[in-house]
């Protein structure tokens, strides 16, 4: 499937894939890359009523089907099982972990030797009610402290996606409440991540593509060497053009 972008992360304890489901316009091309894609994955996109939706479904499938096949599988010949709070697992591979997001036009999928979460997000408006209601005070006044009407939906939806890689990465969802995780900010440079969910150590990464904002969450391997307490905060954004959307 030509289209798919795909990252290693400098590591190499991880991948990220990506794609517009512009390439799905064509309906000979949904059509063949929809019958290659297994039942569940059919039966998903068949509830969905919004062709926009069904394009971003397919295209987390054919993520998944691509990231699956660096380990010698594909999506249609392997077992999907869900997680207490919903996150999707591979029962006969515990050492293969991924995430899916999608969002307007775009797909995402990680994986990684560990649990791993990714959340990608197309910046539409700034949404100041959900922030105060759901973010940390000092998550907050970050947003606000430019008076800058787009750096503001930036950092917005920077926090919104690295909030979200989180909850994945735990597979806790939204029953961990948004604002019992702190992200902190010197300038645009996120210096620090404070958490009581676990004791593990959590890595992170942030991605900005035009109008996407983007983050990866993952927990650290014990041989890993991490900073600070109760989690570790390691941020790499690729400079322009070197993952483009």
């Amino acid at each position: 499937m030509s289209g798919i972008k795909e990252i290693c992360f400098p590591d190499d304890s991880g991948k990220l894939y990506t794609m517009n489901t512009e390439a799905l316009a064509d309906p000979q091309i949904y059509a063949r890359c929809y019958c290659e894609m297994s039942a569940m994955r059919q039966e998903k996109i068949n509830r969905l009523h919004l062709e926009n939706d069904r394009k971003l479904s397919l295209a987390a499938g054919i993520l998944l089907d691509r990231g699956l096949q660096a380990y010698g599988l594909r999506e249609g010949n392997v077992r999907i099982a869900f997680g207490e709070h919903g996150k999707p697992y591979l029962p006969d591979f515990s050492d293969i972990h991924f995430s899916l997001s999608h969002s307007h036009e775009m797909a995402m999928a990680v994986f990684a030797e560990t649990e791993v979460g990714c959340d990608i997000e197309y910046q539409k408006q700034l949404n100041e009610k959900l922030a105060r209601r759901f973010f940390c005070p000092s998550e907050y006044a970050w947003i606000f402290q430019t008076e800058d009407l787009k750096e503001q939906k930036k950092r917005f939806y920077r926090l919104w996606t690295l909030k979200e890689s989180f909850l994945k990465a735990t597979g806790m969802g939204l029953l961990l409440p948004l604002n019992s995780f702190c992200f902190a900010f010197e300038g645009e440079h996120l210096s620090s991540f404070s958490q009581q969910y676990d004791d593990a150590e959590y890595l992170l990464e942030e991605y900005s593509f035009s109008d996407y904002s983007a983050a990866v969450c993952w927990r650290a391997a014990p041989c890993k060497i991490a900073c600070g307490n109760g989690a570790a905060c390691v941020i790499r954004n690729p400079p322009a053009g070197r993952f483009p959307l």
